[in-house]
């Protein structure tokens, strides 16, 4: 996000958990995921329940959803996140708040200028453009669903390491 240009930690890890969190609360699938200079784009696929069924195993339908999301929608989403972790009754992160987490984590490492990605079926292909000094620079990475499970397994450890590294000795 434009807001953490300039700034010495991005926090992807925050920003897309957050925003994980917020998608999987509407049910959405199949991410495209661009950002912009005062936010981001997403879409994606979400089931919504048919109007006037009188059966309730009806099960819906899918739509495709476009939102943009803004950087104090974004701020709002990490503000409430904070407020409500842990009070859950399960407060084991959900599908995108633990995909798009460690996604973010990966993508504080790298220091990018912008991001898109995509995500199909837990699998994510990554774009990231960087400054440098023949211009921008753009790398393309790939998750699998394999990638994704191990990077939230390894999670834990990596976040008590990385508290371990930023105490004081």
């Amino acid at each position: 996000m434009r807001i953490y240009e300039g700034s010495p930690r991005q926090d992807w890890e925050e920003v897309l958990r957050s925003v994980g969190a917020y998608l999987d609360d509407r049910g959405m699938r199949g991410l495209v995921f661009v950002e912009t200079d005062t936010g981001f784009i997403i879409q994606g696929t979400s089931v919504q329940g048919a109007a006037g069924s009188q059966y309730s195993e009806s099960l819906g339908k899918a739509v495709r959803e476009t939102l943009t999301l803004q950087d104090d929608d974004v701020g709002k989403f990490m503000d409430d996140a904070l407020a409500h972790r842990g009070q859950a009754p399960d407060p084991t992160p959900k599908h995108y708040e633990a995909q798009l987490r460690v996604i973010g984590r990966y993508i504080d490492e790298q220091h990018p200028r912008d991001i898109f990605f995509f995500e199909m079926d837990g699998a994510y292909v990554i774009r990231l453009t960087a400054s440098g000094q023949a211009g921008l620079k753009h790398e393309v990475v790939e998750f699998t669903r394999d990638d994704i499970a191990d990077l939230i397994a390894r999670a834990p450890a990596l976040r008590r390491g990385s508290k371990a590294k930023d105490s004081p000795a």
